[in-house]
Parts: C-alpha cells; sequence; structure tokens
C-alpha cells in the first residue's frame, strides 16, 4: 500500500519541474550544452575523482593511528573545492561582458573573496580541532 499520495505527487512535479527545465536549457544551442554535460561527466570521473581520492589516501596514509584530525581538514577541503566549482568563472575572472551586463555587478574580487572563506574555513576547522583536542585532555578519569 501506498500511505499518502503526497510524496508520489511531490515526486511527479518534481519530475515535470526537471522536464521543463531541461526543455528551457536545450532550447538555445542544445549540442554545446550536451557536450558539456557530457564532459563535464568524463573530466570528473576519469581526472578529478582519481586525484581527490588520491589526496584523501595520502591524508589517510600520513595521518598514522591517530586519525581524529583527518576530518578537520576534508571537510573544508571538500566545502573550498565545492567553491570553487561553483564560482570558478568568476573567480578565474572568465566573464563575459554579458555577465556585468546582466548583473551589473563587477567579477573583481572573486579570487580573493574565494581564498579568504577558504582560509577561514581550514581556520576555524583547526580551532574546533584544538577545542576538542583541549577538552579531551581535561576530562577527569571516570570512577568506575
Amino acid at each position: 500500500m501506498l500511505g499518502s499520495p503526497f510524496p508520489l505527487l511531490v515526486l511527479l512535479c518534481s519530475f515535470a519541474l526537471c522536464g521543463y527545465a531541461g526543455v528551457r536549457l536545450l532550447e538555445g544551442d542544445w549540442l554545446l550544452v550536451v557536450l558539456w554535460f557530457a564532459g563535464a561527466a568524463v573530466l570528473h570521473d576519469l581526472v578529478l575523482a582519481p586525484l581527490y581520492l588520491a589526496a584523501d589516501r595520502a591524508l589517510l596514509a600520513t595521518a598514522g593511528p591517530r586519525r581524529r584530525w583527518v576530518n578537520h581538514v576534508r571537510v573544508p577541503a571538500v566545502l573550498s573545492g565545492l567553491l570553487l566549482l561553483v564560482w570558478f568563472p568568476l573567480i578565474t575572472g572568465r566573464v563575459s561582458e554579458r555577465y556585468v551586463r546582466v548583473t551589473a555587478l563587477s567579477a573583481d574580487g572573486y579570487a580573493a573573496r574565494w581564498l579568504l572563506l577558504t582560509a577561514a574555513l581550514f581556520g576555524g576547522s583547526a580551532l574546533l580541532y584544538a577545542v576538542r583536542v583541549r577538552r579531551g585532555r581535561r576530562r577527569p578519569p571516570d570512577p568506575g
């Protein structure tokens, strides 16, 4: 038995929205859009995935038996990489005149802001790790 029809209705609405977005996306130059998606999938699967998996394995290999700090490096690295991926054209300065015309904003300063945000992510993670290590040392032994 399905239970409530609401989840099915939401799923059907999401499929309809995705179909509409796909039709609108492919309305212009559909060949370049398809090539971009295929290229992005190939680039991720054949180049980027092996690189970040190798970096993670190297991080684990250098961690040794005390691996408590590994996630304090992983999380800011993933968040910084995601921000780089999303804002790559603005960070690298490869924006067209159309961006400036449509938004009336300059693309200057995105690289510096991304670097500052990355430093803040790693700094905050290091601070959180230091607090956790200090709390772990101050705990009294269990009386049991």
